[in-house]
């Protein structure tokens, strides 16, 4: 049986080192070692000397005497990981979840000019579940879950912009052709956080979507259930919005109030 392993550091100052972190990373501003000390319950000697040692590390800056607040040094570790994290290794685990939940297609798809692009795919076969990898197939933002997601987050001129452009052509009869209406679809999606795909791009077929972001908060991909009109259950939202936001943070977002993401 394979050992489990430990949920905290197993050397005291290396636990305090990172819970002195965390407690920096709530505070905009620096904090004081007064403060520092009666929020992490360390002696001020003791914080003092942990800080100081991490000021020796970049870490953590000194802006004044006595007050902390974190290092650059953080940024340059932030910056290599972040360069190292791929949206699709990062959505690929939770969406074979999802997809054993809801049994049906489970898309990952990016914004590209004035399409979406789809990356990565689960679904059923006799075989049991596949994934296909880079897909490349595309399809217009208006017409797609995913993409009025994006639409959603460009400002009224570019969405204009965009209806020129494209002239809003349909697929088929159910898809959005005007300006006005899709106007009214994007404030809804705006309202909601999530966006439908209402047999707009294919006759039979519906989506619901939700957005993965990264850790500035910028919208990066969408993650979208798609099924026959028929099937397509209300039930799945709640999940498809969890499997979003669990892809988000494993980019590096935070939940406003987080500590020690």
């Amino acid at each position: 049986m394979a050992k489990t392993e430990p949920k905290t550091p197993t050397i005291q100052v290396l636990e305090r080192s990172f819970a002195l972190l965390d407690l920096l990373a709530s505070y905009q501003d620096p904090v004081s070692l007064k403060v520092i000390s009666e929020q992490s319950g360390l002696h001020p000697s003791t914080a003092h000397r942990i800080l100081n040692d991490l000021t020796i590390g970049r870490y953590v800056d000194r802006p004044a005497a006595g007050s902390y607040r974190l290092g650059m040094r953080l940024l340059e570790l932030g910056n290599l990981v972040k360069a190292r994290l791929d949206v699709r290794d990062a959505a690929l685990a939770p969406m074979r979840e999802l997809h054993k939940l809801t049994h049906q297609t489970v898309n990952l798809s990016m914004r590209q000019g004035d399409e979406i692009v789809y990356i990565e795919r689960t679904y059923s076969e006799r075989s049991g579940m596949q994934v296909v990898r880079a897909i490349g197939g595309r399809a217009p933002l208006h017409l797609t879950s995913v993409g009025k997601l994006f639409l959603a987050q460009d400002d009224p001129p570019r969405v204009r912009a965009y209806a020129t452009r494209t002239g809003l052509a349909g697929h088929t009869r159910n898809s959005i052709t005007d300006l006005a209406t899709l106007e009214r679809e994007l404030a809804r999606v705006n309202q909601t956080g999530t966006a439908r795909d209402d047999e707009e791009l294919e006759l039979g077929v519906r989506c619901m979507a939700a957005g993965i972001v990264d850790d500035q908060s910028k919208l990066i991909a969408g993650l979208s259930i798609s099924a026959p009109a028929d099937r397509l259950e209300e039930a799945w939202l709640d999940r498809l919005k969890g499997t979003a936001l669990q892809i988000s943070q494993s980019l590096g977002h935070r939940v406003l109030g987080q500590r020690g993401a």
